[in-house]
């Protein structure tokens, strides 16, 4: 493994030439990109209704292709999940990521191209990588194998030939993989693409225990769950018990600052590094690529050509959408892309702020309906990840889980937010706990500061202390355990916290 370790790692590095490329020139990469989809779509059904073939300019595609949000675009979908080629993107679509999203019940169906394996998906995980391995050139994490935890994967049902499939981008990329990254990954694909998530966890744990596990990927929460099955058969008292080897683990799909002290608990070396990615069901966006910065480099060249929409003007009929060469550092902006899968002007949802634009660096703010403003107060969920964080640090306790809604203003009562929050180490005093939480959120967010002046407007927020599994066990009722599901961290209605606390909430407390 030893001399595999090498061969890879020294494979690794000769991409980075390539991600310098569009450092230095990220608007003609960015335009470049933008003809080649054009070019390639220009005799789809799309690309006919809205005339590709004269598309020369961005300016001539934004006037004449409408922004649209998943509901919009799903007719184009719905015609690809039946079978019609050439609609979005030339040829037939044999995958779709199924994404059960965090404010919509039904799930939402995205067309993942051949194109869009090789050229994003797959070029991020070896971008991801060689980023690493250029940071940490002493590396040792391909003498033994990732860990990596898939969804699930199904045919197709409305496909009459039964040749396209749906499925967790997680399982369709694990079920398309290139050899290389098979050999270096464990479990064996049969356990990692269970549709049962509780066996799916004892089948893991078990069959993993005994690799030399060097690397982890996956999201924070559900890989939280593997690590403490694996430490209660071992009878361990932190991870590194059982792989001493352990360097990275490659995280993504929800921010890692509110689990950041729970890992280094699970974990606690200074050795152990942590790289977040922004790889969507839409497609891989970004990687953290600075060791002492949890900002993430935003991938030019993946076939993805970006809009922003200043998120001031979002709620407006016909929003401004600026381009790469438009955008501020500081602000907030939601995402529009279109790719190389056949997503044209698409809203993914997400909200990001640059925090540079040379290169363009950023932090994942939000979601567009992730977050409370029932007050006027617009808080995202960035201000509530740091004031979590700055809590558990002060009041010495570490979170598994959490949800936060408001409760409305009444006759009687004034409005203020409530949580949910599950512990895995209870703070000292949940009153300390939630003071400091106020209080810092209203250090982070003028807005929600200003309601909570003397409790003029917006009351104290409640906090309920959740009794051990209550997010699993509410997960697991809604049948969304395991793969991209995630909990919704912030809603503006009380759909989720009053479920969460009429059916789950046995034994809870709340200050």
């Amino acid at each position: 493994m030893e001399i595999v370790n090498s061969v890879l790692t020294w494979l690794m590095k000769k991409r980075i030439h390539q991600i310098e490329l569009f450092l230095k020139y990220p608007h003609d990469v960015q335009l470049d990109v933008f003809h080649n989809l054009i070019k390639t779509a220009k005799d789809t059904s799309f690309g006919r209704k809205y005339s590709f073939r004269d598309i020369s300019r961005v300016k001539q595609f934004q006037e004449r292709v409408p922004v649209v949000s998943y509901e919009e675009f799903f007719p184009y979908i719905d015609r690809l999940l039946y079978g019609e080629e050439n609609v979005l993107w030339p040829g037939r679509i044999k995958w779709f990521a199924k994404s059960s999203g965090t404010t919509n019940a039904t799930s939402k169906f995205i067309p993942v191209s051949q194109e869009a394996l090789d050229e994003c998906h797959f070029k991020g995980g070896k971008d991801l990588v060689s980023i690493y391995v250029n940071n940490y050139p002493n590396t040792k994490m391909f003498a033994g194998k990732t860990l990596t935890i898939g969804g699930s994967q199904q045919i197709n049902q409305l496909d009459q030939n039964s040749e396209s499939y749906t499925g967790d981008v997680s399982a369709v990329l694990m079920k398309n993989l290139p050899l290389w990254a098979q050999f270096t990954r464990t479990p064996s694909l049969d356990i990692a693409l269970m549709d049962n998530w509780e066996d799916k966890v004892e089948k893991i744990a078990r069959s993993t225990i005994h690799e030399n596990v060097t690397a982890m990927a996956g999201v924070p929460t559900w890989t939280i769950v593997i690590l403490q099955r694996i430490l209660e058969l071992k009878k361990a008292q932190h991870v590194h018990e059982i792989w001493p080897n352990l360097e990275v683990f490659f995280h993504g799909a929800v921010s890692f600052t509110p689990y950041r002290d729970l890992f280094q608990k699970l974990i606690p070396s200074d050795k152990m590094h942590y790289t977040e990615t922004y790889n969507a069901t839409e497609g891989f966006f970004g990687i953290q690529d600075q060791r002492n910065s949890t900002e993430m480099l935003l991938m030019l060249d993946y076939g993805i050509f970006y809009e922003f929409i200043p998120m001031d003007e979002f709620d407006q009929e016909q929003p401004r959408t600026l381009t790469i060469d438009e955008v501020e550092v500081g602000k907030n902006y939601a995402i529009v892309i279109s790719t190389n899968a056949g997503l044209w002007r698409y809203k993914i949802g997400d909200t990001i702020r640059f925090t540079s634009t040379l290169p363009y660096r950023f932090l994942i703010t939000g979601r567009t309906k992730h977050f409370i403003n029932a007050f006027g107060e617009e808080l995202v969920i960035e201000n509530a990840e740091q004031a979590l964080a700055e809590a558990c640090k002060r009041s010495r306790a570490l979170i598994e889980n959490f949800t936060a809604a408001p409760q409305y203003i009444g006759e009687s009562n004034k409005g203020r937010h409530e949580w949910i929050i599950e512990f895995s180490q209870p703070p000292e005093s949940l009153e300390q706990f939630t003071q400091i939480l106020d209080e810092t959120l209203q250090k982070l967010n003028s807005d929600y500061g200003a309601k909570r002046e003397k409790s003029l407007a917006v009351d104290a927020p409640l906090v309920h202390a959740a009794p051990k599994g209550t997010f699993y066990r509410w997960m697991k009722s809604r049948g969304k355990l395991g793969g991209q599901n995630k909990v919704p961290r912030l809603a503006n209605n009380r759909e989720y916290l009053e479920d969460i606390l009429a059916n789950h909430m046995d034994g809870a407390s709340a200050k």
